[in-house]
C-alpha cells in the first residue's frame, strides 16, 4: 500500500507548551512531575505522540542583567524577612527531594533569565544539534544545584557546550541579537494569554493546566487531550474521504 498512512500507524499528537522560567523551583519540581506523568499515561496505554515545547516567563524581569547574587537575599526581600526566606526554601528543597531532586538553594545565584531564554528558544530551531529538554535541564541543574550564574554569557556558552553545542557559535548568538524579538513576543504572548505565574502547561493551544500538579493529575489530561486529538483527527479523515 505504499505510504499509505491510518490512525493506526500515525497517532494523534498532543502539544504541550510549558511556561517556565529557570529559577522557579515549583517549575524544576513540575518538569520531574509531568515527566512521571507522562510515563504513567504511556503505561496505560496512551496512543498519541507528545511534543513539548519551553516557552519563557520571567519571574523578575527588572533584575540587573549580567548580576548574580544569593537567592536567599532575594527571597527575603521578596517574601518579607529571613525567617519567610528559609521557610519557602526549606518547603521547595523538601518537595524537591520528594520528586528526585537535590536542590542546593545555599549556591543557588539569582539572575536575570532572558539569556538562557534565548538559549532554550535556540535548541528548539530546526537543525539544533540540542534538543529543549537537554538544554532547560541543564541550566535548571546549573542553577538548583551547581551554583552557577545563568545570567553570564560565558557560563552559558560553557553549558551549552556539555550537552552538545558548538561553544564558540553559542558565544556568538548571545553577542548577537538573534532570538531577541521571538522571545520577547513569547514573553509578550504568555502575557496577553493571561499566564501570571509559572508553571504552567498548555495542552493542544487550548487548555492551561497551572501549577506543578502530581503525576496522576499530567496523566490524566494527557490522556484526556489525546483522545480529543484522535477524535479530532478521526473526523477530520472523515471529512476528507472521498464519498
Amino acid at each position: 500500500m505504499g505510504n499509505v498512512t491510518t490512525s493506526e500507524t500515525s497517532p494523534a499528537t498532543v502539544t504541550v507548551d510549558i511556561y517556565s522560567d529557570v529559577v522557579c523551583p515549583w517549575c524544576y519540581i513540575g518538569k520531574r512531575r509531568f515527566e512521571a506523568g507522562l510515563e504513567l499515561a504511556r503505561q496505560a496505554g496512551l496512543d498519541a505522540d507528545v511534543e513539548v515545547s519551553f516557552k519563557p516567563f520571567q519571574l523578575d524581569p527588572r533584575a540587573a542583567p549580567g548580576v548574580a547574587g544569593p537567592v536567599f537575599d532575594a527571597y527575603a526581600k521578596k517574601f518579607g524577612g529571613e525567617e519567610q526566606a528559609r521557610a519557602i526554601i526549606d518547603r521547595v528543597t523538601g518537595e524537591a527531594a520528594a520528586n528526585g531532586l537535590a536542590f542546593r538553594m545555599d549556591r543557588a545565584l539569582r539572575a536575570n533569565t532572558l539569556l538562557a531564554h534565548r538559549l532554550i528558544w535556540l535548541a528548539g530551531e530546526p537543525g539544533s544539534p540540542v534538543d529543549q529538554d537537554a538544554m532547560k535541564e541543564r541550566l535548571l541543574r546549573a542553577y538548583f544545584m551547581d551554583g552557577e550564574h545563568i545570567g553570564d554569557a560565558d557560563t552559558l556558552a560553557r553549558l551549552a557546550a556539555e550537552v552538545g553545542f558548538d561553544r564558540d557559535e553559542v558565544v556568538e548568538f548571545l553577542d548577537s541579537e538573534r532570538g531577541t524579538d521571538a522571545v520577547a513576543d513569547e514573553l509578550r504572548h504568555a502575557y496577553e494569554n493571561g499566564i501570571t505565574a509559572v508553571p504552567t502547561y498548555v495542552f493542544n493551544g487550548e487548555w492551561a493546566v497551572p501549577g506543578a500538579q502530581e503525576p496522576e493529575m499530567f496523566a490524566k489530561v494527557i490522556a484526556k487531550m489525546a483522545e480529543k486529538a484522535t477524535e479530532r483527527s478521526a473526523g477530520e479523515s472523515g471529512a476528507s474521504a472521498p464519498s
